[in-house]
This record gives structure tokens, sequence and C-alpha cells, in this order.
């Protein structure tokens, strides 16, 4: 199950209260599948990043076998999941059970972490950024066999596990996300361990990019086409143009704990946004496109625009 098209749900500032949060959350998910989108995918944050910190942020996995119950076909996955704030075997046994609620449509996105303020209102170990990947490393070696039926015994610097269990399983194949530009680390732990990596960078720099990873696949003894690649695009789409690109101005001057960079935004009207998805990232040779639409995915009718205008590029 490959992920050529995906949705990132980041933002939740969008409703009136809290009740009437989640049944627009629903109405993104259903029209996203409905729109021909692969998947959906959720930030595994406690705080917001796209907006102040105590702007409204879902915990991901509550919010995945919620919708797990009201979709059919779109897969379910984190864009990423922090490792450092779950224990790795609980993390295969969540994504499992998700994978059993959802008929076989979790996928599990992971990474190092990052957001330092979130770790440390919430009493997790930030650790340094060498930790924090030695971390991800042992954890991968507890998940990834847990994930395809083993019943992993380890014990590393930072984790153990002793003939771990993770029963039931509707499949021995739950797809790995690794997201990331780190040429050595990430790169490297995507090469061992991944079945799709998500290229975070300018995209300028795919091509560079593109070339190391194919270098660590060798390393690693892999053929680099078993490994799929996809880019996260801010996408700001409408039928009227200016309307779009006025919506991206106005969302990149927002005060925010995530700087965006202008190079990841694309603006514009279906046949534009398209365009420019093509010429910038999927000419490079990348297989496909995570799209976060912050400024009006909610809106109804705007993802249906985008997975008429984008589902052609990546659906072959």
């Amino acid at each position: 199950m490959s992920i050529r098209l995906g949705y990132q749900m980041p933002y939740f500032g969008y409703a009136g209260s809290a009740r009437e949060l989640f049944p627009k959350v629903i109405a993104q998910a259903q029209e996203a599948e409905a729109a021909g989108f692969d998947a959906v995918l959720f930030m595994d944050h406690f705080y917001q990043v796209y907006g102040q910190p105590d702007d409204w942020m879902l915990e991901a996995y509550t919010v995945l076998a919620g919708l797990a119950t009201v979709t059919e076909r779109i897969q379910l996955a984190t864009l990423m999941t922090c490792n450092t704030y779950r224990n790795p075997a609980l993390l295969a046994k969540i994504v499992t059970t998700l994978d059993v609620i959802s008929g076989g449509r979790a996928a599990l996105g992971i990474g190092a972490g990052w957001f330092e303020l979130e770790h440390r209102g919430y009493g997790f170990d930030y650790g340094s950024f060498t930790e924090r990947f030695q971390r991800l490393d042992e954890a991968l070696q507890i998940i990834s066999p847990m994930l395809r039926g083993q019943r992993p015994t380890f014990q590393g610097t930072w984790y153990r596990a002793e003939n771990a269990i993770n029963e039931p399983q509707v499949r021995d194949d739950l797809p790995i996300l690794l997201g990331g530009g780190g040429e050595k680390k990430t790169f490297g732990l995507a090469a061992r361990y991944a079945d799709h990596l998500n290229i975070l960078c300018h995209t300028s720099d795919l091509p560079q990019k593109l070339a190391t990873l194919r270098q660590r696949c060798e390393e690693a003894g892999r053929d680099p086409q078993t490994l799929e690649t996809s880019y996260r695009a801010v996408v700001v789409i409408d039928e009227n143009g200016d309307r779009a690109r006025k919506l991206a101005q106005e969302f990149m001057q927002r005060d925010v704990v995530v700087a965006i960079s202008a190079d990841s935004v694309f603006a514009g009207a279906p046949d534009d946004v398209a365009e420019q998805i093509q010429r910038r990232i999927l000419d490079h040779g990348v297989d496909g496109i995570i799209v976060n639409m912050v400024a009006n995915g909610h809106e109804p009718g705007i993802l249906e625009l985008a997975g008429k205008a984008l589902s052609p590029l990546v659906h072959h």
C-alpha cells in the first residue's frame, strides 16, 4: 500500500467550539478519501506548531482511531510520531491496534522528535540531537520486528524489551515511514527500516538528496526502488488563484512556532499548483507528495479541488 498523495491535517483553529471540532475533522478525512487521496496524516504534537503553542491540538492516535470507523479506504498515519513520547513496544501495539480497527489501513510514521518546549511542558526527556537519534535507532529495533509478527528481546542504552508479544495482527507488512532531510542519520535509518521516506528540504536540493538516499540504500544492501519517497508541500488552492495566493501570503506572515519556508509553499488555481508541483518536485524523481493545506483545507470543496488537480500527477 503506497502513499503517493497524502493529506496532512496539522491545524485545528477553525472550529467555533471544541464540540464542533471533530465533525469538521471527519468531514475533511471523508472528503480526502472521496477525492482520491491515499492517506490522511496528523502531526504527533500536544502543542500547536502552526500557530501559538496554546492554539488547539489533538492527540494523533486517538484521532486516527476515531477516523478509522468513519472511513473505508484511506490510510491512516502520523507525520511523524515523536519517538520520545511513547515506549517503543507500546507504540508498536498502538499502531497495530489502529491497523486492526481500520482493517489494515495503518502506517507508522516515526521520527526522532524536536519540540523542546513540548517535552519540557509534558515532562519528557529531550536530550541531545545525537541521543534522540540513538533512541530512534533502538526503538526501531524493537518496533520493526513487532510489526512483522516477531517477539523481540532487546537490551539497549535507552530501551529494553523481553519476548514482546504483539497480537492480534491483520498483516505482517505494516508500512514504516520516516521523515527528514538528514543525509547521514535519517537516510541511513530509512535505508535499513523504512518503506517510505518523506524528504524535508528545499525543492532545489531534491536531486542531491535522492542521490544520497540511493547511496545509503546501496550501503545497506537494499534496492533503492523498494523505498518510496515523498515531499511535504504546503498547498493553498482555490478556483480563484489570487485568493489562494493572498491566503498563502497571510499564512506566511502569521506568528507561528514553525517557520514556513516560502520554497515549500505552492499557491494558486488548481492548474497552477499542479504545474508547480510537477516541475519543482515530481520531475526530480520523487514518487509522491503529502500536502498540508493549513490555510483553507478545512473549507468544504477545497480538498476535492486538490484531489482532482494532484491525483493524476502521482497515480499513473
